[in-house]
């Protein structure tokens, strides 16, 4: 009967580890899989690579590559007509996902066919968190130099139809969440504060090259917890 007992015992002991092995991988597995994908938008003159970084490091910390969408664009193009793009992108990415909703993170001028998108697209719908780092948010009278030749410099460059339009009315729309990285040394935005969002969390990270706000691990580390 002792035996009989002790083999009992020591079956109910397997089954309750495995229960309890299993609920933890499933646990597990719910975690990893509670990101929402991340849609990077690069700048003018720039590409995809920019992001390469950062997408590295959001690896580092658990996401997947399914998880992460760098792409490329006509950055001379009108940002409103790559913010369509960038809808069809989004788009793609919630299909080939099954997720509801995306995180959006830009650099520089991608911040301002993000926020079309957000505004006139319908893309409060199906973004959670915005994230602008060195968003050229109220425009840049930087983009003196190229305000002949493109039309997204013109787009940008400080006082434009398309800045007013934009920044009419509620800057941070939706039920979207917020935030802008911004340099205090920044070369590319006059003034600095110009990366500044009405509604958003607004944080300045001190003294970055506006080319290293995508690459600097310290802001890497911030944007990653506000979308966390």
């Amino acid at each position: 009967m002792q035996r009989r007992m002790r083999r009992i015992a020591t079956a109910l002991a397997t089954v309750t580890t495995t229960l309890l092995l299993s609920l933890s991988f499933s646990a597990s597995s719910a975690q990893a899989a509670t990101h929402n994908p991340v849609v990077f938008v690069h700048g003018l003159s720039s590409s995809s690579s920019s992001w390469d970084d950062w997408v590295a490091y959001f690896k580092a910390d658990g996401y997947t590559s399914a998880e992460l969408h760098s792409w490329s664009y006509d950055w001379g193009q009108s940002n409103a007509t790559t913010a369509a793009q960038l809808k069809a992108k989004i788009d793609s990415v919630r299909a080939s996902t099954g997720a509801a909703k995306v995180d959006v993170v830009v650099h520089s001028m991608g911040a301002l066919s993000s926020r079309y998108y957000l505004k006139n697209l319908g893309g409060t719908s199906y973004v959670d968190d915005f994230v602008s780092t060195a968003g050229v948010n109220h425009g840049t009278t930087v983009a003196g130099w190229c305000r002949w030749l493109y039309t997204s410099c013109s787009e940008m460059y400080t006082g434009s139809s398309f800045l007013t339009s934009l920044n009419s009315g509620d800057e941070t729309p939706g039920s979207v969440s917020y935030a802008s990285y911004w340099s205090n040394c920044d070369d590319a935005l006059t003034p600095d504060t110009s990366a500044i969002l009405s509604g958003a969390t607004n944080v300045e990270v001190g003294c970055v090259a506006h080319n290293d706000m995508n690459n600097d691990h310290g802001i890497y580390q911030q944007v990653r917890n506000f979308i966390a």
